[in-house]
């Protein structure tokens, strides 16, 4: 199950909610999670991934999908955002340093 944590944009301090773990949505509803996520370009990729796999992908995406998104998102000019416990847990699952200079 997918565990929430909020991260946060550096420049313009918008805060979303961000997940890791196993994606029981992704699963469901599959490549419409990245759309519903704004990843139009990422969500498109999936459709067609899902049809040429026949409904394979979704399977195998529903485990990956949420790191890959946070992955893309830590990247992109956001932080985790929350406790230092959070911070931790939620690195240690994304294979991430929490080090900050805060």
């Amino acid at each position: 199950m997918a565990t929430k944590i909020n991260i946060k944009h550096t420049e313009s301090g918008m805060v979303k909610t961000g997940f890791y773990g196993y994606s029981w949505t992704y699963l469901v509803f599959g490549w419409f999670v990245p759309l519903f996520r704004g990843e139009l370009g990422v969500g498109a990729l999936h459709l067609l991934f899902t049809i040429v796999t026949g409904g394979i992908w979704q399977i195998i995406v529903s485990f990956l999908y949420n790191k890959q998104y946070m992955t893309r998102m830590l990247t992109n000019g956001w932080v985790l955002d929350g406790s230092d416990s959070d911070k931790v847990l939620a690195g240690t699952s994304l294979g991430i340093s929490t080090h900050t200079n805060n």
